[in-house]
């Protein structure tokens, strides 16, 4: 039995929730193969990749947004076209796409079933959260960036059927919690001197600021800005008082496992985005626009509250890849 499992490499959640997903997969006696493709990634996973692909990746800008510019320079549309040729899915008993675009036009090509274990296909179904603002454009480009055939997915509850909720990695789950003096800050959509500018208003705060574009860690006034590396990272997050981050899934789900005071901010012009803030205000987890001089009125005042969203997340993802075996093998 052999199973390609395909990773989306921009961004880190895919491949967060691939570092417990692939070790899960590994003990059912099949031949696992990975692919990973894609850019804007800060972490790895310590698995062999036996595809490692440019694939079609959005670059995050620094104003807040997808840069649409840069985004469309490195798409390379005759690379991308030779790969999805290339990749012999024919060979694969079975294909699990976490959102990765090139094994999903490989099989729709090809005929080939293709079955989706992501958020995004979570996102699209009827009874998901959606912003009150329609974006047709946005929703479309989320449908068919990776076409595929069944659909399991992860959300913030379990809205409907084979929507499950989220993975919580064992680093996460197994993390010492406590509440030390600190906030930990991810928005990899805005440069660091943007951060600086506005989280340095909020007055007798400590400001842990993990960023895409710092080498070495440095520090300004009541912030001190970092690489992002994993174990880093968790333990700032499980020893802060409150995690302000972009409106992806994996960071806001982490936080709300860890139960943390929890503030998002939704990257313009991404569809997955605004879906998630969506959600995340139906919970009561408070979501602001933009990170501008206006906001932090806003951003003082959750500093302020006690106010943590209380979720169960059990760990079921061994149950999930059980019941997406048994149903498509």
């Amino acid at each position: 039995m052999k199973i390609l499992y395909a990773i989306q490499g921009t961004g880190n959640g895919h491949l967060s929730r691939a570092r417990d997903i692939i070790p899960i997969l590994q003990k059912k006696n099949i031949e696992l193969d990975i692919l990973v493709s894609g850019t804007q990634a800060d972490i790895n996973i310590p698995y062999p990749i036996t595809y490692q692909l440019k694939g079609l990746s959005f670059i995050f800008g620094k104003k807040g947004g997808v840069d649409f510019w840069k985004t469309y320079l490195k798409a390379k549309t005759l690379r991308l076209h030779k790969e999805i040729t290339n990749l012999p899915v024919e060979n694969y008993d079975l294909i699990i796409n976490d959102f990765e675009p090139v094994s999903a036009w490989a099989c729709k090509l090809k005929q080939k079933p293709c079955i989706s274990l992501s958020h995004q296909s979570a996102i699209l179904t009827p009874n998901a959260p959606k912003p009150k603002k329609k974006d047709p454009l946005g929703r479309l480009i989320l449908k068919k960036y990776a076409p595929t055939t069944k659909q399991y997915g992860f959300h913030f509850k379990e809205y409907q059927d084979n929507i499950f909720t989220p993975v919580i990695r064992q680093d996460i789950r197994s993390a010492q919690c406590e509440t030390g003096e600190h906030y930990t800050v991810y928005l990899p959509s805005y440069d660091d001197k943007k951060v600086i500018n506005i989280l340095s208003k909020a007055e007798n705060v400590t400001w842990q600021v993990f960023s895409k574009y710092c080498k070495e860690a440095y520090s300004i006034k009541n912030i001190t800005v970092q690489p992002i590396t994993n174990e880093v990272f968790v333990k700032s997050m499980a020893t802060s008082i409150g995690i302000l981050c972009g409106a992806g899934f994996e960071t806001p789900a982490e936080a709300l496992f860890l139960r943390k005071k929890l503030m998002v901010i939704p990257m313009k012009g991404q569809y997955e985005q605004q879906c998630n803030a969506a959600a995340l205000r139906d919970m009561g987890v408070p979501v602001i626009k933009t990170l501008k001089e206006k906001h932090v009125k806003t951003i003082q005042k959750w500093i302020e509250s006690d106010t943590i969203v209380e979720v169960d997340y059990p760990d079921n993802t061994e149950k999930i890849i059980d019941q997406l075996l048994k149903e498509n093998l």
